[in-house]
């Protein structure tokens, strides 16, 4: 008798309906994210403590340092209800990771989407972000070599023209400015020429006093919003795909939790409908 219990129990585990295959990709999707978020935590605490220059940061509105912790933080709470809900098939934690996971999507499609329809109020924005960076580029070694990389990287100047540097304090071209930089822009601003054996760095000084058509003989003279704008509209297709590719894992992670949840949920059923209609304890 107690050969013929042992054998029904073995049946019993052999016929789970929980997939192996469903509920360890899980496991390894929510592995993999689950480290990333660690690095994002390490990296947001290492810049958090490295950094000292507050005020050059309240231009970007958003600190990248906390924005890193704040997302790996989140990022970290989801994948280990994640791990731990399909190692143990825990529907509740399975369900939190699933329904935190759907919301988030939701909440990155509806920002596209208003971003795409209030294009020009999303414009102003990144020019008034812009702006106050410029006023603060000199307090903030990282923020600095971030505005000239972007300066360089576009062949632009300030946020709508290259004058939108007489709004930092060194720049500004007011008579009783006494910096050496008055009403000039930053080297970044500067055309540079493949012939030239020595580069001018001092190429930018004194270029707000020019004219429009004098100043573009020595730097690029239009704004970074629009290069920004064209770059963009020229490189749909790659935003596209980046935004597809972080769509695809977090459509993955919502789909594998809810097969796993409803194979659960399947299994707890087949285990109460034999509890109850078991006739007898030892067939």
């Amino acid at each position: 008798m107690n050969r013929r219990r042992k054998g029904a129990a073995g049946t019993d585990e052999d016929n789970s309906l929980v997939s192996p295959f469903v509920k360890y990709l899980l496991f390894l999707f929510n592995f993999i994210f689950w480290i990333i978020a660690l690095v994002m935590i390490s990296i947001g605490v290492y810049a958090r403590m490295m950094k000292h220059a507050e005020a050059a940061l309240a231009c970007l509105s958003v600190d990248p340092a906390m924005m890193l912790l704040v997302i790996g933080v989140l990022m970290f709470f989801l994948t280990f209800c994640g791990c731990v809900g399909s190692l143990r098939e825990n529907i509740c934690l399975l369900q939190t990771f699933c329904i935190c996971l759907t919301v988030i999507f939701l909440l990155q499609l509806t920002a596209g989407i208003l971003g795409f329809i209030f294009s020009d109020k999303a414009r102003d924005r990144v020019t008034e972000i812009i702006n106050k960076a410029i006023v603060h580029y000199r307090d903030d070694i990282d923020l600095q070599n971030l505005i000239d990389f972007g300066q360089k990287e576009f062949d632009c100047c300030g946020a709508v023209t290259y004058t939108d540097w007489s709004k930092n304090m060194y720049f500004n071209c007011k008579t009783d400015n006494p910096s050496r930089e008055r009403c000039s822009v930053p080297f970044s601003c500067c055309i540079l020429s493949e012939d030239k054996l020595v580069i001018n760095t001092m190429c930018g000084m004194g270029v707000q006093d020019l004219e429009y058509v004098q100043a573009g003989d020595h730097i690029h003279t239009n704004g970074c919003i629009d290069k920004l704008v064209d770059w963009i509209h020229s490189n749909l297709f790659i935003l596209g795909g980046v935004a597809l590719g972080l769509a695809i894992p977090q459509l993955v992670g919502i789909l594998l939790s809810q097969i796993l949840i409803n194979q659960i949920k399947d299994q707890i059923e087949n285990q109460n409908y034999y509890i109850q209609h078991r006739s007898d304890p030892w067939s």
